[in-house]
């Protein structure tokens, strides 16, 4: 899950996509990055951290051209910690390409071996990213008519890729010269978008993750980039587009809907804050039929992407909805943080109870989803802490009990708190009276009644159906064995900097 901006304009874009990675920051806190493009030169700056602390006044400076790509990182392969792997990512061979990339492959390591035996291509990192930008470049080399480029060879290289690729994949990619690309994967699983706005100098395109970074820079949005389709819009704003992919099918991601994506963005046609008013409708519908016996006295919401089910289901069944709980706005999304004792840690840096809301009451707290099950234990015991008699805990999704492999970092099972546990088993271990979570169909139902043209969407973290075909439980296992290689490896480059740092001092 990471944000990605692609700009061809009519004046300089620098500042054009520095405020489109703030819009988009929720997407990735881990790096961010900003490549222009000046005739055929490029000009890149990325670093860790959130957007504001990577840029300054002097790198923004740097920055000219009036075309240029953008990424803030949420790591979900490779090293968090890696520089080498913040994006946009560069190869100069056969072309200058710079790609920025949101979504997982989940044939990195077939890919990796292919381009270095037969592609005579070497990966210098552990991202994936990297392995899908040396396909690119090399697909763009096979099409090429000797070193020359037009768009129909552009798009005969993004088909290869499709054919070579697995996984998620939406990409923004400039290649130095002639103009910037963008595709995304043939299941379409991760959002891209496409808007436009017309000036008296001629018409500037703009392509991100969401909509809501078009709204907030004043573009209007054309339509989402369909699965498999390629875009390419060249240095004088010609806009070309193409179906890629050879059986092309539409399964969006559903957890954008439930907790990725911002509640006033519009997804592949579906809003996604009136699908979350939907969840909680369809919440309180199972609440009254199977759980009719709760003695509720107030509804009250985990800020923020709970908000909208929290005040419909509050509504249908005729509750009070009150704001129990203050965020600290100044502290990043739990669910992205990397390691149990931050995340646990950070919810009582980020949320704090108001306690009057809380006395002598049966709370029914309401959140889009439960993970690792971290926050909602934490938060659990905050309401004890003021005073609640008892506690419910309501989800507007269903129990995630299988591992994601599509770009949301829960990779292994051991970490879900619902693989192998019952209803009331998690709510024991979350310390709550009664959970309630929406069921799998009624959640499609709400998603897919905005926009009927979509009744298909990658649900694996809910039932463990794979859109893309190719996963085992030996890569799964894979995967697992990974994470807990980089947790060890982690653990072990703390504790020497620890060493160091002692060292120092003394």
């Amino acid at each position: 899950m990471c944000g990605i901006l692609g700009v061809v304009a009519k004046t300089p874009v620098n500042q054009l996509l520095y405020d489109g990675l703030l819009v988009l920051q929720h997407r990735g806190q881990d790096a961010a990055g900003i490549v222009t493009a000046d005739g055929s030169k490029f000009q890149m700056h990325k670093g860790g951290g959130l957007v504001r602390d990577v840029f300054r006044t002097r790198d923004m400076r740097h920055l000219v051209g009036n075309m240029g790509i953008a990424h803030c990182r949420y790591p979900t392969a490779g090293s968090a910690a890696s520089f080498a792997e913040a994006q946009p990512l560069y190869v100069n061979s056969p072309f200058g390409i710079v790609l920025g990339h949101n979504g997982n492959l989940t044939n990195a390591e077939q890919l990796k071996r292919d381009l270095f035996l037969q592609d005579q291509r070497h990966v210098n990192t552990n991202s994936d990213s990297e392995v899908l930008l040396n396909v690119l470049a090399h697909e763009l080399q096979e099409a090429a008519t000797g070193y020359q480029l037009d768009p129909p060879a552009i798009f005969r290289a993004v088909a290869g890729v499709h054919r070579r690729c697995r996984g998620a994949y939406a990409v923004v990619a400039m290649i130095a010269g002639y103009g910037l690309l963008a595709f995304r994967d043939p299941h379409g699983i991760r959002p891209l978008v496409v808007g436009e706005l017309k000036t008296e100098t001629g018409t500037e395109y703009l392509i991100a993750s969401e909509s809501v970074a078009l709204d907030t820079l004043g573009f209007d949005l054309v339509r989402d980039v369909e699965p498999g389709e390629a875009i390419f819009i060249d240095q004088e704003s010609n806009f070309y587009s193409r179906q890629c992919a050879a059986n092309p099918q539409h399964n969006p991601c559903i957890f954008e809907f439930v907790y990725l994506a911002r509640p006033d963005s519009v997804i592949d046609g579906i809003s996604v804050y009136e699908t979350r008013m939907r969840m909680g409708k369809s919440l309180a519908d199972k609440i009254r039929r199977d759980h009719s016996d709760l003695d509720i006295d107030v509804v009250i919401p985990i800020p923020d992407s709970s908000r909208p089910s929290a005040m419909e289901l509050a509504e249908k069944l005729g509750l009070p909805y009150r704001e129990g709980f203050i965020k600290n706005r100044y502290i990043g999304r739990t669910f992205i943080m990397p390691g149990h004792e931050v995340r646990r840690k950070s919810v009582r840096q980020k949320l704090n109870a108001i306690a009057m809301e809380f006395k002598d009451r049966n709370v029914l707290l309401v959140d889009d989803s439960i993970v690792r099950g971290t926050t909602s234990r934490e938060i659990v015991q905050m309401a004890r802490d003021a005073g609640a008699r008892k506690v419910y805990f309501a989800s507007a999704a269903p129990p995630v009990r299988f591992p994601n492999v599509y770009g949301i970092d829960m990779p292994t099972s051991r970490e879900l708190i619902a693989t192998g546990r019952s209803d009331d088993e998690i709510a024991r271990e979350i310390g709550a009276d009664k959970l309630i979570y929406q069921d799998l169909d009624a959640l499609v139902d709400d998603v897919s009644s905005v926009n009927p043209d979509i009744t298909q969407f990658e649900t694996s973290c809910f039932n463990g159906l794979y859109v893309t075909g190719d996963i085992t439980a030996e890569y799964l296992a894979g995967v697992e064995a990974q994470r807990n290689d980089d947790e060890l490896s982690k653990g072990e480059s703390n504790i020497t900097q620890l060493d160091l740092n002692l060292a120092t001092t003394e």
